[in-house]
This record gives C-alpha cells, structure tokens and sequence, in this order.
C-alpha cells in the first residue's frame, strides 16, 4: 500500500474519530439541557402545587372565618315566636320507664340511658322519645313535623339535617305545628324549610349555650 493510501485512510479515520466525539459531545450536551428541562419542569411543578395548596388552605381557613362569622351574626338574630323553659326544672334522671313530657315534642327532662342516634341523622319514622330528649342534652337540634307539612318542606329540611352534625328529623304526629324545632329547654314552630327562623334556629342551639352536656357523642347511641 502506498504511502499516500495510507495517509488518506487515517485522515479518514481521524476523522470519524473526531465526528464521534463531536456526536458524543452533542448527545451529552442534549441530555444535560434535557435533564435540565426536567428537572427545572419538576421543581416548578412542585412549586406551584406547593402554592395551591397553600392557596387552598388558606382560602378553606377563608370560607371557615366566613362561615363562623355568618353563624355568629345568626345566633344574634331574634327568633320570634321562640318558647323556652327553665333549665333548672328540666329535670336529667336517667330512666327505663316512659315519660309524660308536659310539652310536645319534649325540649328536657328525664331521659332514656341511651341517647337518639343525632349525627345528621333523618329518620322515616316516629322516634321514642325518651331518646330524642337524651340526644338533646348533648346539644342536637331536633326537626319534627306532621302530616300537614309539605313534602317539598320535608325534603328540605331532611337535607339540612343530612349536613349538620347534632342534628336529627323524624314524623311526629301528635304535634300542634306542621314543622318544629326543638333544642333542650328551646322550641319554635316555623312557618316551612324557607323559614328564617329555621337558620337561625340551628345556628344558636346546635351544641349551643343552653347544651347541658356539651361535645357529648352523637353517635354511638340508638337508632329508634
């Protein structure tokens, strides 16, 4: 092979060589960028779901202000027509007999050992009472209406109930309104679920001022 061939062909090879390190160079300076990319995509992913969720808390934290604040000014609002008794004569026996209640439904007295089931709880038929009584001494709101309540009325209210821990419904025929509200030593007939005096009602006494046993369960009792 002549001098000049052999010159040629490592010229040649040096030349690949050189393009290899020029593609290696290239593919390594492309992986870093995208790398790079990543990562910066990553952090940035992470920082602005940091931010929503510091967003989101502090909007919630926001909406739980407001919505106290909203309860607060409720709780001031007179409620017209209201009836209440002496906490002090609403006797808290507890008994395993019935008991004539001089009011219906019953806001006190001596109660049942086991309290009515009251965690938002709607009830499609009539309740003891006995019970109901003990779910109001831990501080539930009771919902009760005759046959002459609106369905359309019923069906509200069973939603707000649904949503409102301490708090129960159920049919109650004997009643003289077609729907009542009734808290411990508390009761007001409301004209329907439109009421105003309905929001005001739970926003007072659902674990309320006049709730003799305060943070007791509402749960863990008897279903009817």
């Amino acid at each position: 092979m002549s001098f000049d061939r052999r010159t040629r062909i490592e010229q040649m090879r040096d030349a690949d060589r050189a393009r290899d390190r020029r593609n290696r160079a290239l593919a390594i300076g492309v992986s870093a960028v995208v790398v790079a990319g990543l990562l910066g995509f990553g952090s940035y992913m992470l920082l602005e779901k940091s931010e929503a969720k510091v967003r989101n808390e502090e909007n919630a934290a926001q909406d739980a202000k407001q919505t106290e604040d909203d309860k607060a000014k409720l709780a001031a609002e007179p409620i017209s027509g209201e009836k209440s008794w002496d906490a002090e004569k609403l006797t808290r026996n507890h008994v395993t007999t019935e008991v004539a209640y001089p009011m219906e439904p019953p806001v006190g007295g001596d109660h049942n050992p086991a309290w009515l089931n009251c965690d938002g709880v709607v009830y499609e038929k009539a309740v003891p009472n006995v019970n109901a009584v003990h779910a109001l001494e831990h501080g539930a709101v009771w919902v009760t209406y005759n046959p002459e309540a609106k369905a359309s009325d019923v069906k509200t209210l069973a939603s707000r109930v649904k949503d409102t821990p301490y708090s129960l419904m159920s049919p109650y025929e004997g009643q003289a309104g077609a729907v009542m509200l009734s808290a411990w030593g508390k009761q007001v007939t409301v004209d329907g679920a439109d009421d105003p005096r309905v929001a005001r009602f739970f926003a007072k006494y659902v674990q309320g001022a006049q709730t003799p046993e305060p943070g007791a369960p509402c749960t863990g009792g008897v279903d009817g």
